[in-house]
Order: structure tokens, then C-alpha cells, then sequence
């Protein structure tokens, strides 16, 4: 009975210490969500890593992408996604195609109109470590997917604390794949043309481009 007496007071105190955590965490995610919906627009610049040792990946590249509401301007990989409310428009200039879609999207996919705000829901929340970077402090909360059959193990957000936008993610799959983003620019409220997230079907066809529609 001595024995058992400070393992359920530590048992206790453990439960305490993560609910406290928790919502600690899901307190500085509400901060962060709140700031992305006050803006009017959000341009970012970002660097992307994908990773798996055991498969020999390591691969690296850039890319950048506007948004505005449920619309954005997606940019990665030499080829160009728009979404404009109601289809996906995707350009890849190497093959001179456009591939125009409706928009489905995985609840376990990071897409570019979820990119700053997935972590609202089905998750959930662990205050994880404060890392200094060039003199910024990062706050880490670690997310971990409710659904049990999701194909990610956790995913760590890196939130600078005094302007509370995220500075990197760090997303770990089950098979042991590690994707990285890292935003070396954040940008609010720019000025946007008015048809930036308009596709201009004549123009890729007088263009010579093959127009595929799924």
C-alpha cells in the first residue's frame, strides 16, 4: 500500500501536468489561428525538405504560395496550382498541360488553403520545446491525429512567440518519412491584382497548352 500511494499521486500529477499542457498548447494555436483569419490576404515564402533514411531520400526545394480565404496561388516544383472557389487549376509548363478539377480533399492532407490553419481541428495538443533561432523564439506544439488510421505519426508547428505565425513544420509519418517547411517569408495584406486567382483558359490554349478536365 506504500508503495502503490505515490504511484497514483504521480499518476494524478501526470494527468494534471498534460491537461495543463494541453491546453496551454491549444491556447497558443487559437492565438495563432485567430491572427491568420484577421488578415486579408497571406503571402509565404517557404523552403521544403523531404526525408526517409531508409529509402535514401533526401530531397530539398522551394516554393511559395498566396492566399486569400479559400483561394490561393500555389507555386512548388516548377508547376503552378490555382484555386479559384470552385476548381483546381493545375499548370505544368514542362508538359504544356493544364488539368482542371474539382477540389476533394483528405482530412489527413495538408493542402495549400489549409497550410496555416489544418491544425484547428482532429488533433491532439502537447506543449513540445523553445528553440531560439537567430534570436526568435520558436514555441514547438506537437499534434498527434486523432484517427488512429491516419498515415501520420505527429507533427510538431514551430510558432514564433511574439508574432504567433508559424515558422516551421515538421510532419512525421508511420513509415518513417520526415517532411519539412520552413517559412523564410511571411506577408500580410499585399496588394493583390484582381485577377491573380483567375484562370485564363484562351490564353494557355492561343498558348498551345493541352487542357485536361477530370
Amino acid at each position: 500500500m506504500k508503495k502503490i500511494v505515490p504511484l497514483v499521486l504521480t499518476l494524478l500529477l501526470s494527468i494534471v501536468v498534460f491537461a495543463q499542457d494541453s491546453a496551454k498548447a491549444k491556447a497558443l494555436l487559437d492565438e495563432v489561428y485567430n491572427k491568420v483569419q484577421s488578415y486579408e490576404n497571406i503571402e509565404v515564402e517557404f523552403k521544403y525538405t523531404l526525408e526517409n533514411k531508409e529509402a535514401n531520400i533526401n530531397q530539398e526545394t522551394r516554393g511559395d504560395v498566396t492566399l486569400q480565404g479559400d483561394k490561393y496561388l500555389f507555386n512548388y516544383l516548377g508547376s503552378q496550382q490555382l484555386y479559384d472557389g470552385k476548381k483546381v487549376y493545375t499548370i505544368v509548363p514542362e508538359n504544356e498541360e493544364v488539368t482542371i478539377e474539382d477540389r476533394t480533399e483528405d482530412e489527413n492532407t495538408i493542402t495549400p488553403s489549409k497550410m496555416l490553419t489544418f491544425y484547428k481541428s482532429g488533433h491532439n495538443y502537447a506543449w513540445d520545446i523553445l528553440q531560439n533561432v537567430q534570436g526568435r523564439k520558436i514555441q514547438y506544439v506537437k499534434l498527434t491525429p486523432i484517427d488512429t488510421n491516419s498515415e501520420i505519426a505527429s507533427i510538431l508547428l514551430g510558432i514564433d512567440a511574439q508574432t504567433k505565425h508559424i515558422y516551421k513544420l515538421i510532419e512525421t509519418g508511420k513509415n518513417g518519412t520526415k517532411t519539412t517547411i520552413t517559412v523564410n517569408s511571411f506577408k500580410t495584406n499585399q496588394p493583390l491584382s484582381k485577377t491573380l486567382f483567375t484562370f485564363d483558359e484562351a490564353r494557355y490554349e492561343n498558348d498551345g497548352y493541352y487542357i485536361i478536365r477530370n
